[in-house]
């Protein structure tokens, strides 16, 4: 039997945020690697790359990419289990991330698609990098319910995602990211059906395009079963969209900044091919166990039955199923 850690001791009962004990930290260093040469697809993928990006960005295989997720850290001090970025000026930014990105670009096959996450403080020098090697479709903004307010300014409550493609020719599926919406003005036709919207017994709702601005994440916080204590986690249900949208089941998702693991979770949970690259250790770790329990639970809070829901309202409508 596991033997409980301090830390899972002074845990609230509902708290169900992912820790690590010693032994969940000797297990999970076996599975990680380093690079120290040329590597090919078959050696990385599936694993987890426990490195600092830039020692292993030269050895990374070419063309092998199908979506590479970017979430690089944004240009703001913020310090990430001991190890601090530092915010720079606007050109010391530029210069730093395109130092990077132009050589990240040989990883992708011809129709990759890549999505690269920034805030209002980095999001221009993404799109003026990201702009120089790849084409631009779209700017996705995401709604951060979570943060404090500010007393002498607006507060951040949003995140920007820059969509780009290496060509004219990518994917994008539509149909698999339609939003599950509640009716709010349930309009008939003459003779009484329903006009643009269903009536069955999740109740009044309609499937709805998705759009560039997001509205129904979640930020993990620790009652939610895939909460870390990472700094900048993203929600799985934000790396579902992406991933259903841009690619197929065994195509390749990879993840420079891997952090603790989500986006190899969930590539993992849609069974496409994955690698990531963490420089912290515990990170890796962390999403290793991550990847372990997804195993056992694949599910993804905010998309089941095919469809994405609306924030807290999947709970709400089966709820309202049983008699």
């Amino acid at each position: 039997m596991r033997k409980l850690t301090e830390y899972d001791k002074s845990k609230a009962g509902r708290n169900r945020t992912i820790t690590l004990d010693e032994q969940d930290r000797t297990l999970y260093r076996e599975r990680l690697v380093a690079l120290s040469g040329p590597s090919s697809p078959e050696e990385i993928l599936g694993r987890t790359i426990c490195q600092d990006l830039f020692e292993a960005l030269d050895y990374l295989p070419d063309a092998f990419v199908d979506l590479l997720f970017l979430d690089p850290p944004y240009n703001l001090t913020k310090t990430f289990n001991g190890k601090t970025f530092t915010q720079m000026g606007y050109g010391q930014y530029t210069e730093w991330f395109d130092s990077w990105f132009g050589k990240l670009v040989r990883v992708l096959k011809p129709d990759a698609s890549v999505y690269i996450c920034g805030d209002w403080r980095s999001s221009h020098s993404i799109f003026e990098i990201a702009s120089k090697h790849l084409n631009v479709i779209n700017r996705i903004t995401w709604e951060r319910e979570k943060g404090r307010g500010a007393l002498s300014n607006w507060k951040n409550a949003s995140e920007d995602i820059w969509h780009c493609t290496r060509s004219d020719d990518y994917k994008f599926y539509v149909d698999r990211v339609k939003l599950k919406r509640k009716v709010i003005a349930p309009y008939r036709t003459e003779d009484g059906a329903p006009k643009d919207w269903d009536d069955d017994r999740d109740g009044k709702f309609r499937l709805t395009h998705p759009s560039n601005l997001w509205t129904d994440l979640t930020v993990p916080f620790w009652s939610m079963p895939e909460n870390t204590e990472h700094p900048t986690q993203k929600p799985e249900k934000l790396l579902a969209k992406i991933i259903l949208a841009s690619t197929d089941e065994g195509d390749v998702v990879f993840d420079p900044f891997g952090g603790s693991g989500t986006t190899a979770v969930v590539a993992k949970k849609l069974n496409r091919r994955y690698a990531s690259v963490e420089i912290d250790e515990t990170y890796c770790c962390l999403a290793e166990k991550r990847l372990r329990m997804a195993e056992a639970d694949p599910s993804i809070q905010g998309y089941s039955e095919g469809v994405f829901w609306e924030r807290n309202t999947y709970g709400q409508m089966k709820k309202a199923r049983r008699p």
